[in-house]
């Protein structure tokens, strides 16, 4: 009797470590469209999309910066509308654009043989800046994922 007394006590004493560990649901992360060997690219968690670059202003300072937004009412199709927009745009010129936590330029620029688009941020919280290498129409459809 003794000995199923103590067993039992172990079986609830090491119930009861376990009750300290929860399994919190989590949404799944899935990487999207990169261009320039993963310089820029763009995840995906539930509805929220962030995008990643490579700092070309500061690259010593800190190499990746982001900025993100949550695809609301078509925010994601819209965002891409408004950057290929821009490649025909006449003149060309920078847009401004306000996130939630951020601001992003795309930056324009056209030489003799193509027109390509920077993101430029600031980030509202502690204003730290950064500029992506230059993208393509081409890229900018493979950020995307649109054919």
């Amino acid at each position: 009797m003794k000995k199923l007394l103590s067993l039992a006590l172990l079986l609830i004493s090491s119930y009861a470590g376990f009750s300290q560990i929860k399994v919190v649901p989590t949404t799944p992360l899935e990487r999207l469209g990169r261009v320039n060997n993963s310089s820029i690219y763009v995840h995906k968690e539930g509805n929220l999309y962030t995008f990643y670059y490579k700092d070309i202003e500061n690259p010593e300072e800190s190499p990746i910066r982001n900025f993100s937004f949550k695809n609301l009412e078509g925010d994601y199709d819209n965002f891409f509308k408004v950057i290929m927009d821009g490649f025909n745009a006449s003149p060309m010129y920078d847009i401004k654009l306000e996130l939630p936590n951020d601001f992003v330029w795309l930056h324009y620029n056209k030489t003799t043989a193509k027109v390509t688009v920077q993101f430029m941020t600031t980030n509202k919280a502690n204003g730290t800046t950064g500029i992506s290498e230059a993208m393509s129409p081409e890229d900018v459809k493979k950020l995307f994922e649109k054919a």
